[in-house]
């Protein structure tokens, strides 16, 4: 690593990279940084293979460089790089003293895919597992437990009064692997079938280890979903587990956005800039529908998959033997909406996912959802979200704060 000592001259920003490379959010981090350095570098890369949890390394300490993009997990880590007086972005937002700019997952939207995932499917019952003290898995708890009462559920938690009080997020998080026989017993009495939120990939691979520990069918009884998408651990899981994908590669293009603007002598932003996930990956571990009535069961299935094709309900009774009277009426006794909410309910869903993963017009969205002209698409959109399809791109992509000072991710 260079030193004061071995500086040499050189046009192109020293910037350092203090990310976990050993898991799926961090990597996916990394990567968002290399494609905003190949859009809009070059930058010197100071990097090394590291863990959550990891000090700053030797080097940091007389290093020479321009800036530091960190998940600052820890006091000293925090310190080293307040002495270094660079310009720095906090990819953890942990430390609640530290006052560097941020760019965070939105668990707001992580907890709205996850509920509105599980309800769909039918489900009356609801749970949540975390690690108990993380402040990842509190916030995502929180904002789970609202959403399902909102929908006008309650949610069982699971609660370890044995875990630490104080810690790490890895000390919490080895605490809670080490329970799983706790994790079970706590799975015997909740309701089944029950639809239930992990706080990540981690612990909704324990929980399906304790679900086939005690016999209880998966995703029959106990539908699981976690958080983060880390591809080989849902894969390795039994079943293979669903789970919230947050857009990591957005976060880290978006701190790396960060550091060139306070680089360039520009103030950051007051607030967080706050990333919407991408979207829900369906795996075996939901592909489930707790609907006893199989006909709606039939219904919401055909909805899932034809709705942004520009369905109506003409089209669902084609492919049901019901009334349109009796499909009406059981729908809205199953799932308390009419069966045309809920084909716009999926449309509004998809367009939120092509307003956060591309650059698509907003005609070429509206054409993809089912609908034929863009002025309904806002007007929809507007109604059900408070904002405009436009305003909610800016938001979901972090851009709103640039737009607001009338600059682009290059100043």
């Amino acid at each position: 690593m260079r030193t004061k000592k071995q500086s040499v001259a050189t046009d192109r920003p020293r910037v350092a990279l203090l990310i976990e490379s050993s898991r799926a959010f961090g990597r996916g981090l990394l990567f968002g940084v290399a494609q905003y350095v190949r859009e809009h570098g070059p930058w010197s890369i100071f990097l090394q293979e590291r863990s959550l949890g990891d000090f700053s390394p030797r080097w940091l300490r007389n290093w020479e460089g321009d800036g530091i993009i960190a998940r600052v997990e820890n006091q000293p880590t925090a310190e080293a790089i307040r002495r270094l007086g660079l310009p720095a972005v906090d990819l953890r937002c942990l430390l609640p003293d530290l006052e560097f700019p941020s760019a965070r997952p939105d668990d707001e939207g992580i907890a709205r895919l996850a509920s509105e995932h599980l309800l769909e499917r039918g489900f009356r019952h609801f749970a949540y597992c975390g690690f108990n003290g993380a402040d990842y898995s509190d916030a995502r708890r929180e904002r789970f437990v609202k959403r399902i009462a909102e929908a006008g559920f309650k949610c069982s938690v699971f609660e370890d009064t044995q875990g630490p009080r104080h810690g790490d997020t890895l000390a919490y998080e080895e605490f809670g692997l080490k329970g799983e026989d706790r994790v079970a017993r706590w799975l015997k009495d909740l309701p089944k079938p029950i639809g239930l939120m992990a706080c990540n990939d981690i612990r909704g691979q324990q929980v399906l280890n304790a679900c086939r520990d005690v016999g209880f069918p998966v995703p029959d009884e106990v539908a699981v979903i976690g958080v983060d998408n880390d591809e080989m651990l849902c894969e390795l899981s039994d079943p293979p587990l669903s789970s919230v994908a947050p857009n990591t590669k957005r976060i880290g293009y978006e701190a790396a956005a960060l550091l060139a603007r306070m680089m360039s002598g520009r103030k950051p932003p007051a607030e967080p800039v706050f990333v919407e996930p991408e979207g829900v990956v369906t795996r075996r571990s939901t592909e489930v529908l707790a609907i006893e009535d199989r006909h709606i069961a039939n219904v919401v299935r055909f909805i899932r998959e034809h709705a942004c094709e520009g369905i109506d309900v003409s089209d669902i009774l084609k492919a049901v033997p019901l009334s349109r009277s009796a499909l009406e009426r059981r729908f809205a006794r199953t799932l308390g909406r009419s069966p045309k909410e809920e084909i716009l309910r999926v449309r509004l869903n998809r367009a939120r996912q092509l307003l956060s993963e591309t650059d698509f017009p907003l005609w070429t969205i509206a054409e993809k959802i089912g609908l034929e002209h863009t002025e309904y698409l806002n007007v929809i959109f507007k109604k059900k979200t408070g904002l405009t399809p436009g305003q909610f791109r800016a938001q979901g992509r972090g851009r709103a704060w640039r737009e607001k000072q009338n600059v682009s991710a290059t100043d």
